[in-house]
């Protein structure tokens, strides 16, 4: 089954973290998925399937099987992508004929990719209702904004290379006319149908209009925004949500600000993980020590996109570890384990691949150049387990517009389908036992 199609809609629908996971809520209970409040207790079935949202940006839901079960099977992606955030105070007047919108970096962005492109705005907005505060989503869908280039008449050496000045060159046409000051509140009002008063606090970000395409000679590519890490969420919890396991309990985490650190109460560096594992052990009766022993014995895939070889820059990738588009997912490995890949969680996950009929790649980082980092490192501050760091190959990463593989997408819904429905149960230290 070829799945672009879904992915696309998924990712026009979501085009901020809190979007993500209402869309995702918005499925697992269309399934029979059981919300769960951490302010209140926890009482959990056999056979339950459950969910726990936090700060309305990250999710961890999970699937209890009918009997015992010997660890967890984890997959982990993030909601977030590098973008432009609206800082409280928006509006800038300028030469008595603009409205600017002052705006900061969310994220490790290619700034250049954002000029000369529709945009608009979408987030949070809590809105007071007498004696109480109420979260609303909003999205504006249409064109709104724009941050226009400055003409190379006026910036000769512009093909020679430019530093972007983030106060001054990355902030946001919204208007041709000088309003009066909360112009922005009002039109955030008349999209949720309540008055500019109510309005109370905003998280809103600026995001790319550009649909999503599939491109290329045998339109075997895509191109789209926040592939990172949208396309890993996406498939992930495709998998989740079609492939059981009765031996072990599956879970799919979903964490915000990886673009910026996971340092937040809904990030990888947080308990969110740990907490769900810990009081669904609780509560369904099990002890501390069983607790412990389960986490011995759970593996984790952390999913987040990887660099496909750039055709017009191959010096920029290692000569032996490196990847390209639609050859399949990608294991991501680091000597100083910025990836926690290593060769016990590599073997488990090359025989899942294996099962599945996916091919698998290898990623490394050049020696001599810094890479990125990812969710799994971070999360195995609190919950120890073995992990896989993996992804799907991609061009363009953090631009506003990316570049992937179409058949990766299937690839990495088979591979973790696999994943979920496989018996993953550690016999010894370094040993595995791999069950249907």
């Amino acid at each position: 089954m070829n799945y672009t199609e879904g992915l696309f809609q998924f990712i026009e629908k979501s085009p901020t973290p809190f979007h993500v996971i209402d869309n995702m809520k918005q499925e697992l209970e269309e399934q029979g998925y059981k919300q769960l409040l951490e302010r209140e207790e926890w009482k959990l079935e056999h056979g339950g399937k459950y969910y726990v949202i936090r700060n309305g940006s990250a999710m961890v839901a999970f699937r209890v099987p009918e009997g015992t079960f010997s660890g967890f099977q984890i997959v982990a992606s993030h909601s977030d992508a590098p973008c432009l955030k609206l800082k409280e105070n928006p509006e800038l007047w300028s030469e008595q004929a603009y409205v600017r919108l002052n705006v900061e970096k969310y994220g490790g962005m290619i700034c250049s990719t954002w000029f000369d492109r529709p945009l608009s705005l979408a987030g949070r907005v809590m809105v007071k209702d007498g004696n109480s505060i109420e979260t609303k989503l909003v999205k504006i869908n249409r064109d709104l904004l724009m941050i226009p280039s400055l003409a190379i008449h006026m910036d000769r050496k512009v093909n020679d290379g430019k530093s972007y000045n983030k106060q001054i060159d990355m902030l946001p046409v919204l208007s041709g006319s000088v309003k009066e000051s909360g112009e922005i509140k009002a039109i955030i009002a008349k999209e949720l149908d309540v008055e500019t008063e109510d309005i109370y606090g905003m998280d809103l970000f600026l995001y790319n209009r550009m649909k999503a395409v599939r491109w290329g000679s045998e339109e075997e590519f895509i191109g789209c925004p926040r592939l990172d890490d949208l396309e890993c969420a996406f498939t992930s919890a495709k998998a989740f949500l079609t492939a059981g396991n009765q031996k072990n309990i599956n879970v799919f985490a979903c964490f915000d600000n990886e673009e910026v650190g996971s340092g937040t109460k809904q990030g990888a560096k947080s308990t969110f993980l740990f907490d769900v594992l810990w009081r669904t052990n609780q509560a369904l009766g099990y002890s501390e020590e069983d607790f412990y022993r389960a986490l011995a014995g759970s593996f984790l895939l952390s999913c987040d996109n990887a660099h496909a070889v750039h055709p017009n820059y191959r010096q920029k990738t290692d000569t032996t570890n490196c990847t390209y588009m639609n050859e399949g997912i990608v294991v991501k490995s680091h000597a100083g384990q910025k990836y926690t890949s290593d060769a016990v969680s590599i073997a488990v996950f090359k025989m899942i691949c294996e099962k599945a009929g996916v091919p698998v790649q290898f990623f490394a980082n050049r020696s001599d150049e810094a890479g990125g980092s990812t969710l799994g490192n971070l999360a195995m501050a609190q919950v120890s387990m073995n992990t896989v760091d993996i992804g799907l190959p991609q061009l363009g990463m953090h631009s506003a517009y990316e570049t992937a593989g179409v058949k990766d997408v299937d690839s990495m819904i088979r591979a973790i389908q696999e994943f979920y429905q496989t018996h993953i149960k550690a016999n010894a230290d370094g040993n595995y036992i791999l069950k249907e």
